[in-house]
């Protein structure tokens, strides 16, 4: 029984040794730190258990600092460890800082550090620097003076400007002022054929406003890759103009039109008033003794003769044209 219970000690004695050591293998990087002592890095096994404590992995901060120590760059791991704390990756900074130093770039690791803190990649960047970008223009709506449309497309040669990349302006800013120039220049030219001649006049003046400036690019080139004849949008222009000046005009010639009708209108009721007051003058002139009854009978029988008449001659017309006769004809108030 008592083999038993020491074998059971010792079981226990064992699986809480593992465990210890275990928890101390996790929480102190010893693998790590030979690593770094292998690759001639000085770094205590105490800062590497002051690093956990900060809450920072410490394979983020020893691997890239073997990195820099083999390509022979003074970085400690205080720089590479603030830098990580301040949110920035400390391994795409360490790759520019050897990038640079290979194509003899002059870049410190303070600037690449502002950088990568800025949300620029500092390893594109150096890339760039060493590699310059070709960026293409969508196509630019261009109107020479002749009315002439040009779609233009361009390809614009960049490289990025270390000094300038943090604050300065993107890509998106070099294609706005490159197709800037392009309408400038082209609307400039007397002619479209101008243009089509000579496409390289574009990129000259184009080059020549100094587009790069305050951007995070140093322009090298711009070469027009395409130029093609759009509308005749001058045509069109003039078209529209024509268009609304016809519609003036008939806004007009309606607005005469119903005047003339307001007017014929305002005459027939002046006519329609005078010949209401005959019968009262006729009245009047009876009571005075100006007209005799045998006139008066006289009268009426001419126009009873004149009715008769009239009805003659409209027996052979169409309805509607005695209608209209009879609408356009002074009416008889007597």
């Amino acid at each position: 029984m008592n083999g038993m219970e020491g074998l059971v000690s010792i079981i226990i004695v064992a699986v809480v040794v593992i465990f210890v050591f275990s928890m101390f293998m996790s929480f102190v990087p010893l693998g790590l730190w030979i690593s770094a002592l292998a690759a001639g890095v000085k770094v205590s096994i105490f800062n590497l258990i002051g690093m956990r404590l900060r809450r920072v992995v410490p394979s983020r901060i020893i691997l890239p600092l073997i990195k820099a120590n083999k390509a022979g760059m003074d970085v400690n791991a205080n720089q590479l460890e603030a830098h990580y704390l301040a949110g920035g990756n400390v391994d795409k900074v360490t790759d520019a800082l050897i990038a640079a130093q290979r194509a003899s770039i002059d870049l410190h690791f303070e600037k690449a550090a502002a950088i990568d803190l800025a949300g620029r990649d500092v390893l594109e960047a150096v890339k760039m620097s060493v590699n310059p970008k070709v960026i293409e223009t969508p196509n630019v709506s261009a109107v020479a003076k002749d009315g002439i449309e040009l779609l233009v497309k361009a390809r614009v040669t960049v490289r990025a400007n270390l000094e300038r990349l943090v604050g300065g302006a993107g890509e998106t800013t070099i294609l706005a002022r490159v197709g800037e120039g392009i309408v400038t220049t082209v609307g400039s030219a007397a002619a479209h054929k101008e243009v089509l001649e000579n496409p390289d006049k574009i990129s000259q003046t184009v080059l020549a406003k100094g587009l790069d400036a305050g951007s995070a690019f140093e322009i090298l080139s711009i070469d027009i890759a395409d130029v093609d004849v759009g509308r005749n949008i001058g045509a069109q222009l003039q078209t529209q103009q024509a268009e609304a000046d016809k519609k003036i005009a008939q806004a007009k010639a309606e607005e005469r039109r119903a005047m003339a009708v307001a007017k014929e209108q305002e005459m027939r009721a002046e006519v329609v008033a005078a010949e209401a007051e005959v019968p009262k003058a006729m009245a009047h002139a009876l009571r005075e003794g100006k007209l005799g009854v045998m006139d008066y009978y006289d009268m009426r029988n001419v126009m009873a003769d004149t009715d008769m008449r009239q009805s003659i001659s409209n027996s052979g017309k169409p309805k509607q044209m005695i209608q209209n006769e009879k609408d356009n004809k002074p009416k008889d108030s007597i």
